[in-house]
C-alpha cells in the first residue's frame, strides 16, 4: 500500500477505530484536537497530534495534514466527512481523502441531488413536495429534512399546515448548525416503515459490490439507537432487490470507496424507496464487519477504504461475498432516556465496558463529557450464530456495562434489547416516538447501596468499593442507612429491611448478592455524599434528601435549564403576557433543540439569560406568574 501516514479528521471512538487498523497495517497515525480535547483518548492513542481551532475548520485540517506530511485523511463520520469543499481542498493540497471524490459527494452526499440521480437510475423514491409549495396542499404527515448531512439532524415530522412554518425554521437552524447548509426537502412521511440500508464499496477501476444490508429501524426522531445485520424481516427475494438497487445506484453515480445507500421499506405496501446516500463510513459499520465474509474471511471496512484510496482494486467480486451469523449494535449516548432523552454532561467517576463483545468507545473513568460535541460515547456490538443468540449476548453485555458519574442511555438500551417487541422484530422507525419504556425500579440497587454503606469504615480507602479495595468484616449490629429513604441493614442476620440477603462477591466495585433468593450483580461506587449503583446497565444515584437540598426544584412558574447548553433565542420579555404552552425560548445542546414553554397563561416576571448565553443545568431562565394570581394582587 502506498499510504504510509494517515491523519484522522475526527475525534472519539471513530478516531480510535481508524487508528487501530492503521497501526495493524504499519501506517503512522495523526490526531487533530481542540483545546477541549487536549487530554482526550484519541490524542493519546495517535503517533502524532496537531492542535486545531475546530473540527469543522477546513483550512486548519488541511494545513495540519500538509504540515505533518500525511498521505491521506480519513474523515470518519460527521464533521467534514461529507463536505465536498473539504475533498477539493485536500485534492488541491495533494492529500488523498479516504472517501469518494468531491464530484460524487456533490452528486450523492446531498439528499436533493441524490434523489434526482436515483430517479434517473430507475430506483424508486418517496413522493415529495417543493419547500415553497403551499403547505395547505400537502398530504400530511410530511417529513421536513436537511438536504445535507445525516444522523437525524435537521429533521421534523409535520402533521398539519399550521405546524409547517415553525418546523421548517427549526430544521433549518439545526441543519445550518450541524452541516453549514440549511437547504431542505419535504417528502411524504411513511407512518410505519423499516429503515434498510445497503453497504456498498467501489474502487477506482469501476467495480462496485454490496456488502449486504443493515436494519436500523430502532430509532428515535430519526436518530439510530440499535442497528443489526442482516435485516431480520425481509426474505431472500426482497434482500436481493434492495441490495441490487443499492449497488446499481452506486455504480450509476461512479461511486468509489465505502458508502451506504439508505432505503425505507413501507410496512403497509411492501414497497421500498430510496432515502439518501451517506458518502462516508457509517457509525454502524461494525455489524457489517461482524457478519460479512469475503472468500470465507471476515473483513475490515477501514482497511478496504484505505486500499481503495491508495488506488488498489477491490480484489474480489460479488460472488465472493457471503453472510454468516447475526450482529446487533447498541449506541451508548450521554442522555437521560427515562427523563425526556435530554443530553447530559459531567465527569465520569467509574466506567466499565463489557469484555465479552466488541466495544468501540473512547470513554474511561474520571473523564469529562461536555455538550460541545455529539453525545455518543461508544458502541456495544454483539455477534451470534442467529439473531436470538446475538440479542441475548447484547443483553448480557449491557448488563456488564457500567458508567457512573454521568447519566447515559445504557439501561434504556438494555431494557429495549430485552423487550418482547425487539425480540419479535416488530419495532418500526416510529415505535420509540410512540412508546415509552418504564423507568427501572430502584429496589435492587437500593439494597446494594445500603449493604455497601453498612460496611464498617465505608469511606476508607481500603473499602472494597474504592478502587483496588478488598473485603472487610461485617458490622455486628443493625445499621440505619439514609438513602432516598431509610433502610435498615442487619449484616449479622443477613437482612435488608427484613429481606434475606447473602453476599456472594464484593471486590473492586463489583457486588453480587442473593436477595430474597434471586441473584443480582451490580457495580457500586461509594463517595462522601452519594452511593452510585449500576444495575442492568442503568445508573442509580442513592442519597439522603438533605444532600439534595441545594438542588431543590423551584415553583411551578419557574422554567430552569433542563440540560446544560446554549440559549439560542429568547422570544419574550419581562412584563409580557403569555399563553399556556407558548414558546418562551429555545435551548440547544449537542445539536439538539428544545423549546421552553410556559406552563400556564400569565405574565413573564423574569428573564434570566440572553440569547447566545451558555447556561448550566438548572439555571433559572424564565419566571411566569399565573394570570389569576396576578389579578388577585
Amino acid at each position: 500500500m502506498t499510504i504510509t501516514k494517515v491523519l484522522v479528521a475526527n475525534r472519539g471512538e471513530i478516531a480510535l477505530r481508524v487508528f487501530r487498523t492503521c497501526s495493524r497495517l504499519g501506517i503512522t497515525t495523526v490526531a487533530v484536537y481542540t483545546d477541549l480535547d487536549a487530554d482526550a483518548p484519541h490524542v493519546a492513542a495517535a503517533d502524532e497530534a496537531v492542535r486545531i481551532d475546530g473540527y469543522l475548520d477546513i483550512d486548519a485540517v488541511v494545513g495540519a495534514a500538509v504540515a505533518v506530511g500525511a498521505d491521506a485523511v480519513h474523515p470518519g463520520y460527521g464533521f467534514l466527512s461529507e463536505r465536498a469543499e473539504f475533498a477539493r481542498a485536500l485534492d488541491a493540497a495533494g492529500v488523498r481523502l479516504v472517501g469518494p471524490s468531491a464530484e460524487v459527494m456533490d452528486a450523492m452526499g446531498r439528499k436533493d441531488h441524490a434523489r434526482a440521480i436515483a430517479v434517473r437510475a430507475g430506483v424508486p423514491v418517496v413522493p415529495s413536495y417543493a419547500v415553497a409549495d403551499d403547505p395547505e396542499s400537502f398530504a400530511y404527515p410530511v417529513l421536513v429534512k436537511a438536504a445535507a448531512g445525516g444522523g437525524g439532524k435537521g429533521m421534523r415530522v409535520v402533521r398539519s399546515a399550521g405546524e409547517y412554518a415553525e418546523a421548517l425554521a427549526a430544521a433549518r437552524r439545526e441543519a445550518a448548525s450541524s452541516f453549514g447548509d440549511d437547504t431542505m426537502l419535504v417528502e411524504r412521511f411513511v407512518e410505519s416503515g423499516r429503515h434498510i440500508e445497503v453497504q456498498v464499496l467501489g474502487d477506482s477501476q469501476g467495480d462496485v459490490v454490496h456488502l449486504f444490508e443493515r436494519d436500523c429501524s430502532t430509532q428515535r426522531r430519526h436518530q439510530k439507537v440499535l442497528e443489526e445485520a442482516p435485516a431480520p424481516t425481509i426474505g431472500d427475494d426482497l434482500r436481493k432487490q434492495i441490495t441490487t438497487a443499492g449497488a446499481h445506484l452506486a455504480r450509476h453515480a461512479g461511486y468509489t470507496n465505502a458508502g451506504t445507500v439508505e432505503f425505507l421499506l413501507d410496512n403497509a405496501t411492501g414497497d421500498f424507496y430510496f432515502l439518501e446516500m451517506n458518502t462516508r463510513l457509517q457509525v454502524e459499520h461494525p455489524v457489517t464487519e461482524s457478519v460479512v465474509r469475503v472468500a470465507g474471511e471476515p473483513l475490515d471496512l477501514v482497511e478496504l477504504q484505505l486500499r481503495v484510496a491508495a488506488g488498489d482494486p477491490l480484489g474480489f467480486t460479488q460472488d465472493g461475498v457471503a453472510l454468516e451469523g447475526h450482529a446487533i449494535e447498541a449506541r451508548v449516548y450521554a442522555e437521560d432516556s427515562f427523563g425526556g432523552f435530554l443530553p447530559q454532561a459531567g465527569t465520569t467517576s467509574l466506567v466499565r465496558w463489557p469484555g465479552s463483545v466488541r466495544v468501540d468507545q473512547a470513554l474511561g473513568s474520571n473523564q469529562v463529557v461536555s455538550t460541545a460535541y455529539d453525545p455518543m460515547l461508544g458502541k456495544v456490538v454483539a455477534y451470534g450464530a442467529d439473531r436470538e443468540a446475538a440479542r441475548q449476548a447484547l443483553v448480557a453485555a449491557l448488563d456488564e456495562t457500567a458508567i457512573l458519574g454521568l447519566t447515559t442511555n445504557a439501561g434504556f438500551l438494555r431494557a429495549l434489547v430485552a423487550s418482547a417487541e425487539f425480540a419479535e422484530a416488530t419495532i418500526d422507525t416510529t415505535w420509540l416516538d410512540r412508546h415509552r419504556l418504564p423507568r427501572p425500579e430502584a429496589d435492587v440497587p437500593r439494597v446494594m447501596a445500603a449493604w455497601v454503606s453498612a460496611l464498617p469504615a465505608a469511606l476508607d480507602r481500603d473499602h472494597p468499593f474504592h478502587a483496588d479495595g478488598f473485603r472487610l468484616g461485617s458490622s455486628p449490629a443493625p445499621t440505619l442507612v439514609e438513602l432516598d429513604r431509610d433502610v435498615v441493614v442487619d449484616r449479622a442476620a443477613g437482612t435488608v429491611d427484613g429481606v434475606p440477603v447473602r453476599e456472594l462477591l464484593a471486590a473492586h466495585h463489583t457486588l453480587e448478592l442473593e436477595i430474597g433468593g434471586q441473584r443480582a450483580r451490580g457495580v457500586v461506587n461509594v463517595q462522601p455524599d452519594i452511593v452510585e449503583v449500576s444495575y442492568l446497565g442503568q445508573r442509580f444515584v442513592l442519597t439522603g434528601p438533605d444532600r439534595l437540598a441545594d438542588h431543590a426544584t423551584v415553583g411551578d412558574g419557574s422554567i430552569s435549564a433542563p440540560m446544560p447548553g446554549t440559549l439560542l433565542e429568547v422570544r419574550v420579555s419581562t412584563g409580557e403576557a403569555v399563553e399556556e404552552g407558548q414558546v418562551l425560548g429555545t435551548l440547544e445542546a449537542m445539536k439538539m433543540e428544545l423549546s421552553l414553554t410556559s406552563p400556564f397563561a400569565g405574565t413573564v416576571t423574569s428573564v434570566g439569560a440572553t440569547a447566545g448565553s451558555q447556561v448550566p443545568l438548572g439555571a433559572p431562565l424564565f419566571v411566569v406568574e399565573r394570570a389569576d394570581e396576578r389579578a388577585d394582587d
